[in-house]
């Protein structure tokens, strides 16, 4: 017999997607400053626009400069996102699709749905994510042409 997927106690489906709503906001903001505290530092990371790369600062980059800026409206979609723990609640995996808006070469918006897998541990703080992994749905333009300003570096 299979066993059931060890999804996480209320407490910390709560925590975890209070945790997304909270990051999204500093994506929208691009307010990389704001966005330090979410991640571990030696972050592990890849996605669409980025093979796998180790440090936040590295991490910001490459993947977030090549991205906050340039698209608009990031939200996780929080309704149908999974929060997975281990039984001892040291380690949580969020699994959530995403949505946000990307901008064609002349300026004309679309839409730029995605998905993310995250890992995450306890932190004195709160939660932090050790492992990172975004990427667009299939056939989205992975180039987007907004230009927004970064808030806080």
């Amino acid at each position: 017999m299979t066993p059931d997927l060890p999804d996480a106690p209320a407490p910390i489906r709560d925590a975890i997607l209070d945790w997304l709503d909270r990051f999204a906001a500093t994506v929208r903001e691009v307010d990389y400053r704001s966005a330090y505290p979410f991640w571990h530092p030696r972050i592990i990371a890849f996605g669409t626009v980025q093979a796998l790369v180790e440090g936040l600062e590295p991490f910001r980059d490459r993947q977030w400069e090549s991205v906050w800026p340039k698209t608009s409206d990031f939200r996780f979609r929080l309704d149908v996102t999974r929060v997975l723990a281990s039984p001892d609640g040291r380690m949580a995996v969020a699994i959530a699709p995403f949505t946000s808006t990307g901008y064609a070469p002349d300026g004309t918006p679309f839409d730029r749905p995605g998905r993310t897998t995250l890992i995450l541990v306890p932190g004195a703080e709160g939660w932090l994510a050790v492992h990172s992994h975004m990427s667009l749905a299939r056939g989205v333009p992975a180039d987007s042409h907004g230009n927004r300003p970064v808030k806080a570096r």
